[in-house]
């Protein structure tokens, strides 16, 4: 997640909806016609570039190749009204008549915007805009309406792939989005606020974004300051060669309105995302089965590396294609099929993006020696998502062994405690019993029921490992490995003087 000031920031999805009771067949909010302007289907050459003082001074001739291919997705969903919803049950004047009054269904309406990617129809939108919708149509800038039918969607890259019936469509080719550079001139179009297509201009402003916000952790957000709202979901962010190279998705924002943070989903993972919904209906994505996280200076000096670029194994998952493969904790993993990993977020994203079966090649940094790993990808499985809820306060365990210069009250981890704390059953360790907030742990973020597994790279199941471990680091940063929810990570603590 990203860390920002003040509770007044909000990320938020992008689709502009509409709620209405009664089952109302019409928008009751006044709406600026979307299609004054009719578009044909052939268009003529694009004119050249109207340059002034040696510099485009205008983005007509792309914007008038690519709109027809934006178009409007209107979304309806009937959901019935509870007694919990009635406003009238709560006046005892009304409480009788209402109770056993027939509900009329809810209908809820939504806008977003989506992206024509092929003649035949193809549409590609966010998984927001349509979800749980009951009926779909789309709006194209000529002024026809089309009945959509859902081809497929996938909630982790909050994408959709939508199909109408119809031929010789306006269409956006995808481009390359791993082309695209930080500075680079693109432009938004979608349906902002339901009041029409719109174009922004704009720049990519930064590229590799997670947000954390949608169903899933493989976000590889482009970063734009291209004015979008609310409605612009499943929109175009298009280069200056009409090249399609992101699905609008997400804004920063803490009124709901543009302020210039906006998020696409870049098009090679929309890419990836549709050929597979379109072939099989369903996405498959490859696991390697460890945990990560980012090579920090402090890390680096802990694990003697030159340098922070590479991602470090703080678990390995037993019977997983990591652990078959010979991968170990404490490797530190720099490239994947000889592209260069740069961060947790690309190799997460580079793993999931291969189709599981798939043998890949890890080059690892081990003890300091460079070698290469080669493994067969798993299959990522769904998770519930439930199971990651808060224990209750009886769960959590009480104690007061302190963990020395740590500032930590610890305990063995027994096989009672683990359960309570939903720990997996090989999960080994001391338990956090308690944190003095004035210590230096409780800087660096540990919790009341995180387990140290080690400490400075030796395993701890006791106090007596405890007292050795911390005896022999001296003044040094302590290199703790912590386990947290099942997920385990290494944190540095420099020791209280």
């Amino acid at each position: 997640m990203f860390k920002y000031a003040k509770s007044l920031t909000v990320l938020s999805l992008i689709a502009f909806s509409i709620f209405s009771l009664g089952g109302c067949s019409r928008n009751d909010e006044t709406e600026v016609n979307p299609n004054a302007q009719n578009q044909t289907q052939n268009l003529p050459p694009a004119p050249p570039p109207i340059m002034a003082d040696g510099t485009r001074a205008s983005y007509a001739d792309i914007v008038e190749r690519a709109a027809p291919a934006v178009l409007k997705v209107n979304s309806q969903r009937r959901a019935n009204v509870t007694e919990s919803q009635n406003p009238f049950l709560d006046n005892p004047m009304f409480r009788d008549f209402f109770r056993n009054a027939p509900q009329s269904p809810r209908v809820e309406r939504g806008v977003g915007s989506g992206v024509i990617v092929s003649p035949d129809g193809t549409i590609l939108t966010n998984n927001h805009v349509i979800e749980d919708a009951d009926k779909i149509t789309v709006e194209l800038t000529d002024n026809r309406t089309f009945e959509a039918k859902i081809v497929g969607t996938d909630r982790l890259s909050d994408l959709a792939v939508l199909k109408i019936e119809a031929e010789n469509l306006p269409y956006l080719t995808l481009g390359d989005s791993d082309r695209v550079r930080v500075g680079d001139i693109v432009l938004a179009i979608g349906n902002p606020l339901g009041i029409g297509q719109t174009v922004t201009s704009g720049i990519i402003s930064a590229k590799g974004r997670r947000t954390g916000i949608s169903d899933g952790s493989f976000e590889d957000f482009l970063q734009t300051d291209a004015p979008i709202n609310r409605g612009n979901s499943g929109g175009a962010l298009i280069n200056l060669n009409g090249e399609l190279i992101g699905i609008n998705s997400q804004i920063l924002s803490p009124s709901g309105g543009n302020i210039g943070i906006g998020f696409a989903i870049p098009s090679n993972m929309a890419k990836n995302i549709m050929d597979q919904l379109v072939k099989t209906g369903r996405v498959r994505r490859g696991q390697l089965g460890v945990g990560i996280q980012p090579v920090t200076e402090a890390l680096k000096e802990q694990f003697g590396l030159k340098d922070t670029k590479g991602v470090l194994i703080n678990q390995v998952t037993p019977g997983s294609a990591a652990d078959k493969a010979g991968l170990k904790r404490d490797d530190v993993i720099i490239a994947f099929n000889d592209e260069r990993v740069e961060d947790t977020n690309v190799l997460r994203n580079r793993v999931a993006g291969t189709l599981p079966g798939t043998e890949v090649t890890l080059t690892i940094l081990r003890d300091g020696s460079e070698q290469q790993v080669k493994v067969t990808l798993d299959e990522l499985q769904s998770k519930d998502q439930n199971e990651d809820s808060d224990e209750s306060n009886d769960a959590k365990p009480q104690g007061n062994s302190r963990g020395g210069k740590l500032g930590l009250d610890l305990q063995p981890l027994t096989p009672e405690l683990a359960g309570r704390l939903r720990l997996p059953a090989e999960t080994k360790g001391m338990v956090v019993m308690g944190v003095d907030q004035a210590s230096p742990a409780a800087e660096e973020g540990i919790q009341r029921g995180d387990v140290i597994q080690s400490i400075n790279r030796q395993p701890v199941e006791s106090f007596d490992d405890v007292t050795a471990a911390l005896a022999k680091s001296g003044d040094r940063p302590i290199l703790l490995l912590v386990s947290r929810g099942g997920q385990s990570f290494y944190v540095t603590v420099q020791p209280a003087k």
